[in-house]
């Protein structure tokens, strides 16, 4: 039986340090036709408080959001005719992610055959700790098992048909299947699942996060690409991938619910949880 996991406490920022204090991150993702899932991972990962952040891109897709994320620095990277990630970009991601405290991979991607080809090496060669996201998870979704390849720290942040593709089960329902299908993936593939949703389940197969925070407003295209950002700067900052992963869900839906307050629910779109960020931080210590 596993047992609960409460959220971590946020260490705050030191006189001494600077921006390499916070970490680097890498954020894989973005395409020409989903240049906005690459944004704002990395605004989320920036945010989130990250030291650094690069953003490898498709060549084509760079100059669509380098003006929405100043702060960043950018890898242009091999592109198919169509401006998804191609093969050769594997060996420019791989020598980036060296020099990288955590590695986001999947965000806008897509799923052209050789962009799920490369993904699929790249997660098994990448030895950073690792957030897949997105079409990072529909490109192992029929080879889940290269999961087992991995040594570093790995989270996975499904939806409810993402966790069926990539476990084979029927759509999880309820919250006690929810919760016991994300702790039987977390021990199958050796990672932190987050299965996300109302009252999103953070869990190793030994311990496990139920969420209390977020709203309905959040059920909008962008804010789990917002998230997959976030995890990715604590991965970098937190040695603990499940308590990592477990701030940032409940930051995430603080955010969350600090824009719900100002712009309401129906009106809510990814980008103001990035702007509810600031407040949301000190929302998490209050009710920690």
């Amino acid at each position: 039986m596993t047992r609960s996991a409460k959220p971590p406490k946020l260490k705050p920022r030191q006189a001494d340090s600077h921006k390499g204090t916070y970490g680097r991150v890498l954020i894989v993702a973005g395409s020409r036709q989903m240049p906005g899932a690459a944004a704002l991972a990395a605004m989320g990962a920036l945010r989130g408080g990250a030291g650094l952040v690069t953003v490898a891109t498709p060549e084509s897709a760079l100059p669509l959001i380098a003006p929405a994320v100043t702060c960043a620095t950018y890898l242009p990277l091999p592109e198919s005719p169509r401006g998804f990630l191609a093969p050769a970009a594997r060996r420019l991601v791989l020598e980036r992610a060296e020099a990288a405290d955590s590695v986001v991979l999947g965000p806008g991607l897509g799923v052209e055959r050789g962009t799920v080809s490369t993904v699929r090496k790249l997660v098994a060669a990448i030895r950073k700790p690792l957030l897949l996201d997105a079409d990072g998870l529909n490109a192992i979704a029929a080879e889940p098992q290269v999961l087992l390849a991995r040594a570093a720290a790995t989270v996975l942040t499904p939806h409810p048909g993402e966790l069926m593709r990539l476990d084979l089960q029927p759509l999880p329902r309820g919250r006690e299947e929810r919760r016991r299908r994300a702790e039987q993936a977390a021990s199958r593939f050796r990672a932190v699942i987050c299965l996300k949703g109302h009252e999103t389940v953070v869990t190793d197969g030994a311990a496990t996060y139920v969420n209390d925070t977020g709203n309905p407003g959040m059920a909008s295209g962008g804010t789990g690409d917002v998230l997959a950002g976030l995890a990715g700067t604590f991965l970098a900052q937190i040695e603990s991938p499940l308590d990592a992963a477990i701030a940032a869900v409940r930051l995430h839906g603080l955010a969350g619910d600090v824009a719900a307050r100002c712009r309401g629910q129906a009106a809510l779109i990814a980008s103001d949880l990035l702007e509810a960020l600031g407040e949301a931080f000190a929302r998490y210590s209050r009710k920690r």
